[in-house]
């Protein structure tokens, strides 16, 4: 390729055509690049989203639920969103509620912007939605007369204490020789991180990804009545310790007593 000076020398002594040549040279070198991103061009937009614009249902998940409720809504700690029967029992309105503002007396805190979270309005949206497209499996529940989500009149724990016997204590009690195959629902750690809600919603809806079956199949023969599992639920909140993991002397909890401190003496 001839150089711009090598041009110029055969052109006349024309400034004007001298410029517009170099010009249009120099311009068909740079043509073939001009679709592509040059380093340090600034794309369109910005690079990376502000957080309030991401409405990405994965995205979302991934960073806010599946922690605690499982990378597929299953398999975490707490309650499986997966669950069919879980979504059927629980409507648009309670899921954005309970997103928004937490559970009271549980480890669900609140993601709403306006309880203090980092979630807009728009995100929660989202996130309900997004659930209900890959988890709700229809009307699962038709005909089957569930128990509603939230109990409809307070529990009598005297009546839970006999139906956990029936519907709780072969799993979750320890017998001679055989450990209890679900954990003790008992124990005041566990109990400080749930609320009544947390052990209804279990009861109605099981835990398939831990084996354990719905209100339909606790008990062999028969569903539970939702007077059942509002008493079991009132019990079970009844044996909440005061202190939960504080093993102080007298408090009925497990662990080695403290030897008081002497008074002191006055000179």
């Amino acid at each position: 390729m001839k150089t711009c000076s090598e041009f110029r020398s055969r052109l006349p002594i024309i400034p004007s055509a001298r410029l517009a040549f170099c010009a249009a040279l120099l311009l068909s070198a740079v043509s073939p690049f001009a679709g592509c991103r040059l380093p340090g061009k600034p794309g369109e937009g910005p690079e990376v989203p502000r957080p309030e614009q991401i409405t990405n249902f994965d995205t979302l998940y991934g960073s806010n639920c599946a922690g605690c409720h499982g990378v597929n809504g299953q398999n975490g700690s707490a309650m499986n969103l997966a669950n069919p029967v879980y979504q059927g029992i629980v409507d648009d309105a309670t899921l954005r509620d309970v997103i928004a503002g937490g559970e009271a007396g549980t480890l669900m805190p609140a993601f709403g912007a306006k309880q203090g979270g980092t979630l807009t309005d728009a995100q929660i949206d989202a996130i309900v939605t997004g659930m209900r497209a890959r988890w709700n499996k229809g009307n699962v529940l038709a005909g089957q007369n569930a128990p509603a989500y939230k109990a409809a009149y307070a529990g009598d724990a005297a009546k839970g204490e006999q139906a956990y016997q029936t519907t709780c204590a072969q799993c979750h009690e320890a017998a001679p020789q055989k450990p209890a195959q679900g954990g003790s629902i008992r124990d005041g750690s566990f109990l400080a991180l749930v609320n009544e809600q947390t052990i209804r919603t279990t009861m109605i809806a099981g835990r398939p990804d831990l084996g354990m079956p719905d209100w339909r199949r606790l008990v062999k023969g028969r569903a539970l009545t939702d007077d059942e599992i509002t008493d079991v639920t009132a019990w079970l909140m009844a044996q909440k310790p005061a202190t939960p993991g504080q093993p102080y002397p007298g408090s009925g909890q497990m662990g080695p007593a403290r030897t008081p401190m002497p008074n002191p003496v006055k000179q």
